[in-house]
């Protein structure tokens, strides 16, 4: 560093991200005092948190307008350009971005600290390259250190919003724009940061510390972020090339766009930049030269900047704006367009009320002092004026002194954390005005109590703000999410799955575990929900196996077999279907079908699972079914006859119930003991059905129905009422079906197949001559059948009307002569009926 002690008067130049902040706080902290004046508040206060870390808080102060940290032996100062003291002797001064000299609305103030502000041992000019003419032409004697950048910029062309890689920062040039980004990448991508020039110290660092923590992986920023900002930022969106200076919009010279692009990469980490697309937009476009330009770090050199008289004549008012309107000598100076300051100065110069006070050195002094107050609200000149005519009547009568009632009531009408963005916004604008006349020590009573309070009120807003930023830009359960599918952090976020089956990452409700069915959140975007199901295939992994194994470790009274009309058969464990059932090698043996859900489970957990169903599947088979189940083992049994085999193959195949005509071949072939021994399996031989008791009761038909219907890759059909045995007779497909069941069409009605045989073996008794009547009346009465139902009846036992309609007879007897019988008097008849023997 001997070079700079040889040198009094360096002017560091070069690109963003050469360090040359940096290097001016390093040269500050060596000497025994110093003072950097920086062009934003943020700035500022970011390097003194710095120097305050390596010089303790009672070395270090803070000046700018609305804010001012003054202790007694403070020997190190960061300023706003604006707020230097000039009158200070200090070791060191440097002033960074000195190339702002060009701007026209501030420019002036910069010129006059790099023409005047001095220290006594040595001084720093930090700006860009295009700097270096000016430095020449006004401070010849300077000595000009060029500073590379540290890293490549390189364009890296337009992106939509949903291309940006993470660590982008999105530069917007209004607060429309900001807040129109900001919004998008909340759906998007789980928010964003936002910086403008209008927060608060409090707020961007709020902000800033989000970005930075990693809680949000984008930036929404003004030109701002431009200005020495510091931030892990890769990438740099551009969503427009043009802005509005405070007189036109006009597009952003390269130089411009150069010092907002640098702040992508950081220190020996390259960097991009681009332009943001947006939906039916195609945005901003560099052109070819500007891209190079920005790569190359090559820009147009500044041929002037612009200047203003630093020590105005105060001998009176119309001296004083003649000092500020003159023009500088110099040729590399041009004078300043009229500032907000001037333009109010001007307005109040043609109040005859403010002519008359502002007389002599002292009171014209304190009058350009009031006009220097900023418009922070940005109200314009005349609206502004109206302020400052108020505050200098107050400084230019009695005391001197502003009425601590009034100002105090000025600033709680701003005390009020209510409100949307722009609000909460505008009154902090509002606080910085009052800040920064608490901070004029000549013009209240109490200023530091008033300084306190303001700061008091500046920070409760700032957090009101920060909250409301965060809130309507931040979707914090997408960032985690978004970090969490691109495999960032997603160990420092543990899933939750409570009792109720909410599933949570960290604090962040994501969806709802229903058994194995991961349901996604309902109050979540349309748009969230296939990165909440992607979160949920990644993380809910070990739950699954959990699950899988309770499920096999439970009792049997925690699975139920669902028998929904119209719906699959399937397997519920705890209400949860887990399985379906299907064709397998016979009726009562269904092949299980794991739902999909359970795809997720390992193949060992799914092997287990379904062992575990078809355990429980043969159990209830065995429970319900056991008879039917002993026959299908008879039929497969080499001792068993070949014919009864086959009648007890058909049997089971059928369910239960088979017609007895379609077993008529072998059941003839059976002798005695054959027949005993289908009665020992439960099956009973009946006039027109074979069938085994067993299978009619409610369970039982259940099951049986459901175990048909998944052997057929059907939905389960309706099933009557438990209890009914009489039912009317359907179309033809469903009366298919209640046949399978066991119920026997009988003209009009079906009747169960066993109530069916009772009346049918009564009717045989009858022709045997144990019972005296063919019909039992009381029966069939009972049951509620009509006659037409009897008459079918009848006929399928093989009976025929009796000669003049006295009742029924055996086919087999001698035919008498017949008259044309009526079916609606078989009831009537039934005590008349004679059997034939």
């Amino acid at each position: 560093m001997s070079d700079f002690a040889r040198s009094p008067l360096t002017a560091i130049l070069g690109p963003t991200n050469t360090g040359k902040t940096h290097l001016a706080v390093e040269r500050l902290c060596a000497h025994s005092s110093g003072m950097i004046g920086f062009p934003l508040r943020l700035l500022a206060r970011e390097v003194y948190d710095r120097v305050v870390r390596l010089k303790g808080e009672s070395q270090v102060a803070l000046v700018t307008g609305e804010e001012k940290i003054l202790p007694k032996d403070a020997r190190w100062l960061l300023c706003t350009a604006e707020s230097m003291p000039m009158e200070r002797d200090v070791a060191f001064v440097a002033l960074d971005e000195a190339q702002l000299g060009a701007d026209p609305e501030r420019g002036h103030i910069f010129t006059d600290r790099m023409l005047h502000a001095r220290g006594r041992e040595e001084t720093m000019i930090l700006g860009s390259e295009s700097l270096k003419p000016m430095v020449r032409a006004l401070l010849p004697k300077a000595e000009i250190i060029g500073r590379p950048r540290f890293s490549t910029l390189s364009y890296a062309g337009p992106a939509k919003l949903s291309r940006l890689p993470p660590r982008s920062a999105i530069v917007a040039f209004s607060a429309e724009q900001v807040y129109a980004v900001a919004e998008m990448l909340r759906r998007m991508r789980g928010g964003a940061a936002v910086v403008m020039g209008a927060l608060s110290p409090r707020t961007r660092n709020a902000q800033v510390a989000m970005y930075q923590a990693g809680e949000v992986d984008y930036l929404v920023a003004t030109d701002a972020v431009g200005m020495g900002l510091n931030m892990d930022v890769g990438h740099v969106a551009f969503a427009g090339l043009s802005k509005f200076d405070g007189r036109r919009r006009r597009r952003l010279t390269p130089a411009e766009m150069a010092q907002v692009a640098g702040r992508a990469g950081r220190h020996q980490r390259d960097g991009t930049f681009g332009a943001l697309t947006l939906e039916g937009d195609r945005g901003a476009e560099f052109r070819p030269e500007e891209i190079e330009a920005i790569e190359e770090h090559r820009f147009a050199p500044l041929d002037h900047l612009y200047w203003r008289e630093g020590e105005p004549d105060f001998s009176h008012v119309d001296a004083l704006i003649r000092s500020l309107e003159r023009r500088p000598g110099e040729p590399a100076l041009r004078a300043a367009p009229e500032a907000v300051d001037l333009a109010v100065l001007k307005r109040l110069a043609g109040d005859a009320e403010v002519r008359r006070r502002a007389v002599g050195a002292d009171r014209v002094r304190r009058l350009w002092a009031a006009c220097g107050l900023p418009d922070f609200r940005k109200t314009g000149a005349d609206h502004h004026a109206r302020l400052v005519a108020r505050l200098y009547g107050h400084l230019s009568e009695g005391a001197g002194r502003i009425p601590q009632g009034w100002y105090a009531e000025q600033v709680a009408r701003l005390d009020n954390v209510q409100g949307d963005i722009d609000t909460l916004a505008d009154r902090i604008a509002g606080v910085r005005t009052w800040a920064y006349i608490a901070h004029r020590s000549d013009w209240l009573a109490a200023p530091a109590a008033m300084a306190e309070r303001t700061r008091a009120v500046e920070e409760k807003l700032s957090d009101a703000l920060h909250e409301r930023l965060t809130q309507r830009f931040v979707d914090r359960r997408t960032a985690v999410l978004m970090r969490d599918v691109g495999g960032k952090g997603a160990g420092d976020f543990p899933v939750i799955v409570d009792e109720q089956g909410e599933v949570s990452v960290g604090t962040y409700p994501i969806g709802r575990l229903d058994g194995f069915d991961f349901q996604v959140d309902p109050l979540a975007r349309h748009s969230d929900r296939k990165m909440l199901l992607a979160t949920a295939e990644r993380r809910l992994g070990g739950e699954y196996e959990k699950r899988a194994a309770a499920l096999v470790a439970d009792t049997d009274d925690h699975f139920t077999l669902r028998t929904e009309a119209g719906e699959k058969v399937a397997i519920l464990w705890r209400g949860h279907e887990v399985a379906r059932l299907g064709p397998g090698k016979n009726l009562l043996s269904p092949r299980i079908l794991l739902d999909r859900r359970l795809a997720r489970v390992s193949e060992r957990g799914r092997d287990a699972v379904v062992e575990r169903l078809k355990n429980w599947v043969r159990s209830r088979v065995e429970r319900s079914l056991g008879s039917l189940r002993a026959a299908g083992l008879a039929a497969q049994d080499p001792a068993v006859a070949p014919d009864a085999r086959s009648v007890l193959a058909m049997l089971v195949d059928e369910g239960g119930i088979v017609a007895r005509a379609a077993v008529a071949r072998p059941l003839a072939n059976l002798d005695r003991e054959q027949r005993r021994g289908l009665s020992r399996l439960g099956v009973r031989i009946g006039a027109l059905d074979l069938f085994i008791p067993d299978v009619l009761k409610p369970e039982a038909r259940r099951w049986r129905t459901a175990l048909k219907a998944a052997a057929a890759g059907e939905a389960m059909p309706p099933l009557p009422p438990p209890a009914s045995v009489l039912l009317p007779t359907p179309d033809e497909a469903a009366r298919a079906m209640l046949a399978r069941l066991g119920f026997r069409a009988m003209g009009p009605q079906m009747l169960r197949v066993d109530l069916a045989e009772r009346l049918a073996r009564h009717a045989h008794q009858a022709r045997s001559g144990k019972q005296a009547s063919v019909i039992d009346e009381a029966l069939a009465t009972s049951l509620g059948l009509r006659p037409q139902s009897v008459a079918r009846l009848m006929r399928d036992l093989g009976f025929r009307p009796a000669a003049n309609d006295l009742g029924w007879v055996w086919k087999g007897a001698p035919r008498q002569p017949e008259r044309k019988a009526d079916p609606g008097h078989a009831f009537a008849a039934l005590g008349k009926l004679r059997r034939n023997g």
